[in-house]
C-alpha cells in the first residue's frame, strides 16, 4: 500500500506526466509502463518482461494520448458549435448565443483588418478565429480540479495503482508539444507567404543582405537568422510557459487538500486551499483569455510581416 500512497513531490510528478504511447525497446508499440492497466502487457502489477517501455526512451516515436485527445476534442467541439449556431442563425429574431458569436467574429476580423495588410487573403480570418477559440477552450481546462479528469480516467479509482488510466493531463498547453506544434504550423505558413509574395530571392535576401548590405552577408545572417526565429519560437514557448506555471500553482494549491479530513489543523488548510484556489481561478481567467488574445494577434502581425516587402 506505500507504494500507491502519493507523497507531496510524487503527486506534482504524477499530474506533470502525460499518458504516453510510443515504440517499446522491443519495437513495438505500447503504453508506457505503468500508463494504464490493459491486459498484461500493460498492467500497473506487472515486474517481469523482456523489454523496457519508458516515455524517456521512446523519443520522437511516442504520441501524448492525453494531449492529442483533448485538444481534438475541444477543436471538435468549437467547430460543432460554431455549425450549429450558423445553421441556427436568423436576421430577425438572433438568440444571445448568436450575438456573442457574431460579437466575437467582428471583433477578430477588427484585429485582422487593423494589423494585416493583404484584403483578399482568405485564410488568416478563419485562421485567426479558430486560433482565438480552440486556445482559449484549452486554456479553459486549467480552471477544472487537477484531479477531477485524471480521476474519471483511472475508472473513478483515487489510487493510481488501479483503474484503467493512471496518468491523464487535462491541459494540453501545459505540454509543450502542443504550443510548440502550433508555432510550427504559423512557422510553415510565414515561409509560405514570405516566398509566394516575395519570391524565393527575396525571401533569402531579407535574411543575408539587410541591415549591412552584401558586403557583410555573413553578419547580416547572424543578426536577422535567429532574430527571425526566435520570435516563431517565443511565440509557442511564451502560450506554453504561462499555463504551465498556472497549472503547477493548482497543483500545489491542490495539495492543501490532502489532510483535510486528518485533523482540525488539516481542516483549516483544507479551507484555505479552497480559498486560494478560487482567488487564483478568477485571476487566471484574464491570463487565459489574455493569452489567446495575445497568441492570435502574433500570429496575424507574424502573418503580414512575411507580406512586406524591404
Amino acid at each position: 500500500m506505500a507504494e500507491n500512497t502519493l507523497t507531496q513531490d510524487k503527486f506534482i510528478d504524477h499530474h506533470l506526466q502525460n499518458l504516453t504511447f510510443g515504440q517499446c525497446s522491443d519495437g513495438k508499440w505500447r503504453f508506457a509502463d505503468k500508463h494504464v492497466n490493459i491486459g498484461k502487457d500493460h498492467s500497473a502489477h506487472e515486474v517481469q518482461k523482456d523489454y523496457t517501455c519508458n516515455p524517456k526512451d521512446m523519443g520522437f516515436n511516442a504520441i501524448h494520448v492525453d494531449t492529442m485527445a483533448m485538444s481534438l476534442l475541444l477543436g471538435t467541439l468549437f467547430c460543432f458549435f460554431f455549425w450549429r449556431v450558423a445553421k441556427n442563425a436568423s436576421t430577425d429574431k438572433p438568440s444571445k448565443v448568436q450575438n456573442a458569436v457574431e460579437y466575437l467574429f467582428d471583433f477578430v476580423k477588427g484585429v485582422v483588418n487593423d494589423n494585416f495588410q493583404d484584403k483578399n487573403n482568405k485564410l488568416v480570418g478563419p485562421l485567426s478565429l479558430t486560433i482565438v477559440c480552440w486556445v482559449f477552450l484549452m486554456n479553459l481546462m486549467d480552471l477544472l480540479p487537477v484531479d477531477l479528469v485524471p480521476w474519471i480516467a483511472n475508472g473513478f479509482q483515487s489510487s493510481v495503482a488501479y483503474g484503467p488510466v493512471h496518468y491523464f493531463k487535462v491541459l494540453p498547453i501545459a505540454d509543450v508539444n502542443a504550443p510548440m506544434g502550433m508555432a510550427l504550423g504559423i512557422v510553415v505558413l510565414i515561409h509560405y507567404y514570405s516566398i509566394k509574395k516575395k519570391g524565393l530571392g527575396g525571401f533569402l535576401g531579407e535574411l543575408t543582405l539587410q541591415p549591412l548590405g552584401k558586403w557583410a552577408m555573413p553578419f547580416n545572417m547572424l543578426i536577422e537568422i535567429p532574430g527571425f526565429y526566435a520570435k516563431q519560437i517565443a511565440l509557442g514557448l511564451r502560450l506554453y510557459g504561462n499555463l504551465f506555471a498556472g497549472e503547477m500553482i493548482f497543483i500545489l494549491i491542490a495539495l492543501f487538500y490532502g489532510a483535510f479530513f486528518d485533523s482540525l489543523y488539516g481542516a483549516v488548510l483544507g479551507v484555505f486551499g479552497v480559498l486560494l484556489h478560487l482567488a487564483w481561478a478568477i485571476f487566471h481567467v484574464l491570463i487565459i483569455a489574455l493569452q489567446a488574445y495575445v497568441f492570435m494577434i502574433l500570429t496575424v502581425v507574424f502573418l503580414n510581416q512575411a507580406h512586406e516587402t524591404h
